[in-house]
């Protein structure tokens, strides 16, 4: 039997108070999951740690069987990260930029430049190709950070927020991207506060308050732990309001 995607067993992290505690979860091969919760609920710590960008307090992380904690290199090489706060250099062109990444994950150079060219064209970036990032807007920003992201061909796609500060074409474009990702066996888990997005892309469904993972499960199984037909929003709406009311 195959290992899942991601395998997260007693995940702990604490700054000047908890801020993920005990979380378990398994998100299977292929599968879309979306991580929901207020504001410092503890989901961009989560997702930090998976990237290997933050080191937990205590647990254990596993990316298709591989330990992350014991080898962390092995693990980044089929995951890739992208922020809400997207990092490009200025100075490079999307072009350059994708020639740098995949330079940086020792892709054959024949294939990073036919993968970085149909990345170009997936997201709409080719009428500026050749121009520097450093005059560009967030949006577009976003769009070649994901394309840097997605240059080595990973398994595993975690993002933060991906849509904040797109307009509806390029969200529309991303959206697209991830969607076509996951039909082609990659695993995506996602960080949103826009609600509907998750309704319509998600297969499972996380809800995290107060750094525990309060609820999981299809839309439908989330609407029948509440007990009626309604939309996300409201469940979610009702998932956080029973874990503050939680002695």
């Amino acid at each position: 039997m195959s290992s899942p995607a991601l395998a997260l067993r007693g995940l702990t992290k604490a700054f000047d108070r908890p801020v993920v505690e005990n979380i378990d979860l398994t998100i299977a091969r292929g599968e879309f999951y979306a991580l929901l919760g207020p504001n410092g609920a503890g989901k961009t710590t989560i997702l930090r740690m998976v990237a290997g960008l933050l080191k937990p307090d205590a647990g254990a992380i596993s990316i298709f069987g591989i330990d992350a904690l014991a080898d962390p290199v092995a693990a980044k090489q089929v995951t890739a990260w992208v922020s809400d706060e997207p990092m490009v250099y200025d100075r490079l062109t999307p072009l350059e930029y994708l020639d740098f990444v995949a330079g940086l994950w020792q892709v054959e150079p024949r294939r990073a430049a036919a993968v970085a060219n149909e990345l170009i064209d997936w997201l709409g970036l080719r009428p500026h190709a050749n121009e520097l990032c450093g005059g560009f807007s967030k949006g577009m920003l976003q769009k070649v950070a994901l394309a840097g992201a997605l240059v080595h061909d990973p398994q595993l796609i975690i993002l933060d927020e991906p849509l904040t500060g797109l307009d509806a074409g390029s969200a529309r474009q991303v959206k697209d991207v991830l969607l076509d990702k996951v039909r082609s066996g990659v695993t995506v888990i996602m960080t949103t506060h826009i609600l509907e997005v998750a309704e319509r892309m998600a297969q499972r469904i996380g809800v995290i308050a107060g750094g525990r993972l309060v609820a999981e499960g299809t839309l439908a199984e989330l609407r029948q732990r509440i007990g009626r037909e309604t939309t996300l929003e409201e469940i979610f709406l009702d998932l956080v309001s029973q874990q503050g009311a939680a002695p």
